[in-house]
């Protein structure tokens, strides 16, 4: 089969937030603004008259395209155009007030979630450490490197269960699950890292404590922030840095609410399945996220890199993309009576 080399070119397409973010940080006015309209205004009315495209690539096409590095250097200049666009939102927001001050703290955020929490997210489940050291200086961006630990350690062998803080239970609002899944994911990071510095017989300060090496990163960077480029502007930072952590963990949210994993007969829990993670087929949404929102066959199997992630018939859909999620969860009555629903509508899926 000839090759499609036009193929990971569509990935170059988020970097087009990237673009209107720097315009927007040198700018006034609305276009200091573009960022969170083009994603949370244009894209969710866009994928609401699109058809969600439930395709999946041929094998021989899926042996082509998982060694293609092309993909892999997409993922690497991310983490360039991530610490460019922070040192120019550093360099120009003190300048600024008011309503342009607010929509480039919003657009650093946005950066923070999309590129350094989601790529870093891509990355972290990479087997070579070169692509973990760029995952934890993604997340790094975010002040969130305990989601290293957490995500890959926790959430996805407790995914679905009382055991993960980063699941929502039926009925549970965005704004009950923000501290839940926000403290209950850094207190959890600190214990996995704790038993396994025990279990190596290693004390607590030592190289190999990673929630040590990552605090003092993280101090450093805030210091580095605060010296060189003054109090306020580290202030906006930790605005936009909590922004990018809420946009994670509402994305968190709209992935896993309301699905539960059973226990089998001699009481552990039954494996991760599709069922168990809501998927969403939206193309600009997956484009965006780098394919996260093909989210059930990220939890079914981890190690799958994005461009060859699959449709499962029996994942439970989105009645949107992701954009347009996060949006409908920040209105809990509109997203219980749109989701308990389409939850009532996969139950047969789910409880299979």
């Amino acid at each position: 089969m000839k090759k499609n080399i036009l193929r990971p070119f569509r990935y170059l397409s988020p970097f087009f937030i990237f673009l209107i973010a720097i315009i927007g940080f040198k700018s006034h006015g609305i276009i200091t603004w573009l960022v969170p309209l083009y994603i949370f205004f244009l894209i969710p009315f866009v994928e609401l008259v699109m058809k969600p495209i439930a395709g999946n690539v041929g094998e021989e096409v899926e042996d082509q395209i998982r060694n293609d590095v092309f993909y892999d250097w997409i993922l690497y200049a991310v983490v360039l155009l991530q610490y460019i666009s922070l040192f120019i939102f550093l360099s120009n927001i003190s300048v600024q007030s008011g309503f342009d001050l607010i929509g480039q703290i919003i657009s650093m955020g946005i950066l923070c979630g999309t590129f350094g929490i989601n790529v870093g997210h891509e990355l972290g489940h990479r087997p070579s450490r070169f692509e973990q050291f760029l995952a934890k200086s993604l997340l790094l961006t975010s002040l969130y490197t305990h989601f290293f630990i957490e995500h890959n350690k926790g959430h996805h062998a407790h995914v679905a269960t009382e055991h993960d803080p980063s699941t929502a239970v039926l009925g549970q609002s965005i704004y009950s699950f923000w501290p839940q899944t926000v403290f209950g994911t850094y207190v959890k990071a600190w214990k996995i890292n704790l038993a396994e510095l025990k279990k190596k017989g290693l004390g607590f300060i030592n190289p190999s404590n990673e929630m040590l090496v990552f605090t003092i990163a993280q101090i450093s960077l805030l210091a580095s922030i605060g010296i060189y480029f003054g109090l306020p502007t580290l202030i906006y930072f930790l605005f936009s840095a909590t922004i990018g952590a809420l946009l994670l963990e509402t994305v968190n949210y709209i992935e896993h609410y309301g699905l539960v994993r059973k226990r089998n007969l001699n009481g552990n829990f039954e494996r991760v399945m599709p069922k168990h993670s809501w998927n969403s087929n939206h193309l600009l949404g997956r484009l965006m996220l780098f394919e996260l929102s093909r989210h059930s066959d990220h939890h079914y199997l981890a190690s799958r890199k994005y461009q060859i992630l699959l449709h499962h018939d029996n994942a439970p859909q989105m009645p949107t993309g992701y954009p347009g999620m996060i949006v409908l969860a920040l209105f809990p009555p509109i997203w219980f009576r749109v989701m308990n629903r389409q939850l009532e509508k996969y139950e047969s899926i789910i409880s299979a």
